[in-house]
């Protein structure tokens, strides 16, 4: 065990400090080890929560229209394949495939603000014609927007919190902290951060019963594996499996997904002229 004090690791003095703590003292020092270490979870947590949904949206919106392409064409090739052969199976592969892309009531009113006239995005259009696409908004926030969230997490936490007007205080601040980093947004965390400096500041207490401090450690426990469950889901998702393969540029994997389905889309296209013609 080492302390972060000037003069470097653990002295002896120090260990003999320590086994000289009554047996509630070392327990509150566990229960305040444990705070931090969950503490550090949540914001790693946290972190990797915004990305994977970031990641989703833009996954959506850059790319959903091209699935639907892709379906659109699959459609068009099942149904002149059905015309040509009048096979009662291609027929009723035809319906199916055309079933898929069947728009559900009320889905074209939700997404008229970004389909153009030919259900597309403007970036999946241009993609389809050649054309020049926007670059997609970062995935990630700003390294700055990460590094104040950090710093806001760890000071504000409401597990730190040990009444519950305190604990109050702090998840009201702390959902506003979240909503701005969802967003990326370093100016609004930048005034959450000086708002934070200039209120209250509780005293600090210090647990004493060794009940309370073994309640503490169980619920940190039980809290700690409660978020490893929802890490493991997020880490399980299709959209966190695609940012496991590129935790370091996942702007450049949507780029990747989507030249393949650029080229899915040429070939369904050339697929359905020989059936056409």
């Amino acid at each position: 065990m080492t302390h972060d004090v000037p003069g470097g690791p653990t002295t002896r003095n120090d260990e003999e400090q320590d086994a000289q703590l009554r047996p509630e003292a070392r327990l509150e020092k566990a229960v305040r080890a444990a705070e931090q270490a969950l503490i550090e979870f949540e914001i790693a947590l946290e972190t990797f929560r915004v990305e994977v949904e970031n990641f989703s949206r833009l996954h959506h919106q850059r790319l959903g229209p091209m699935y639907a392409r892709l379906d659109e064409l699959d459609a068009q090739i099942a149904e002149a394949r059905a015309a040509r052969t009048g096979d009662p199976e291609d027929l009723r592969k035809a319906q199916e495939a055309r079933a898929i892309v069947m728009p559900m009531p009320g889905v074209d009113e939700l997404f008229h603000d970004w389909m153009d006239s030919d259900g597309l995005s403007p970036e999946a259009s241009a993609m389809l014609s050649g054309q020049r696409v926007r670059a997609p908004k970062r995935v990630r926030p700003s390294e700055e927007a990460r590094r104040l969230y950090r710093e806001l997490a760890r000071k504000a936490h409401p597990d730190l919190a040990q009444d519950e007007p305190e604990r109050a205080r702090r998840e009201e601040f702390i959902t506003r902290v979240n909503a701005a980093y969802g967003l990326g947004d370093a100016e609004q965390l930048r005034e959450l951060a000086a708002e934070w400096e200039a209120g209250p500041v509780p005293a600090e207490h210090r647990l004493s019963e060794a009940e309370e401090l073994y309640a503490r450690l169980e619920w940190l426990s039980q809290r700690r594996e409660l978020l490893a469950a929802v890490a493991h889901e997020l880490e399980e998702s299709a959209i966190g499996a695609m940012l496991r393969m590129a935790p370091d540029d996942p702007d450049r994997l949507l780029e990747e997904i989507a030249e393949q389905l650029l080229a899915q889309v040429a070939e369904r296209e050339r697929e359905l002229s020989r059936w056409v013609e």
